[in-house]
């Protein structure tokens, strides 16, 4: 059985701790699901003359599963294409189940949708960049994501939709 520094299981409150002290903990990562495609290989790796144009998307999105755990799900969607010829695109869809302890109701959201995802991408980057490099193309080294920025954006989104979906008709 797995215990944490102070002998107790993992997820569960450290002893000594206070009760209202916030914990967030990590139960498990896990590839929930993954394709990669390579489709013209190897005459599009052998042709490569040029940098291709490579786009990636990623989303964020978290469930509960139970009074204190949650899943979040960090998606990454991307695709490769030079001259008009699709060279690879891949779609990784990375979760983590996570167990929080005594944290501020207005904090949740935030939690689930920055800190959370903050944690699974360094893990998800690394499944990326391999996979690419074992299909024959140099590997794809993501850059940092700002996870709070992403946050933002979608609660102006949402703000600014409201106000239209509550006007009368």
């Amino acid at each position: 059985m797995n215990t944490n520094a102070n002998g107790n299981p993992p997820g569960q409150p450290q002893e000594g701790a206070p009760d209202t002290a916030p914990q967030l903990n990590c139960l498990t990562q896990y590839i929930k699901d993954f394709s990669f495609e390579n489709p013209n290989a190897p005459g599009s790796i052998a042709g490569l003359q040029s940098q291709p144009n490579i786009n990636v998307n990623v989303n964020v999105a978290a469930n509960q599963l139970g009074d204190n755990d949650y899943e979040v799900t960090l998606t990454l969607d991307g695709r490769a294409e030079a001259n008009g010829t699709l060279l690879y695109n891949f779609e990784l869809t990375y979760g983590g189940a996570f167990r929080m302890f005594n944290m501020p109701q207005d904090a949740v959201q935030q939690i689930l949708m920055v800190d959370c995802p903050h944690l699974l991408f360094p893990f998800a980057r690394e499944i990326v960049a391999s996979s690419v490099g074992n299909s024959g193309f140099p590997p794809l080294l993501l850059g940092a994501i700002n996870f709070f920025a992403l946050f933002q954006q979608r609660i102006a989104e949402l703000q600014a939709e409201a106000p239209a979906s509550g006007a009368p008709n």
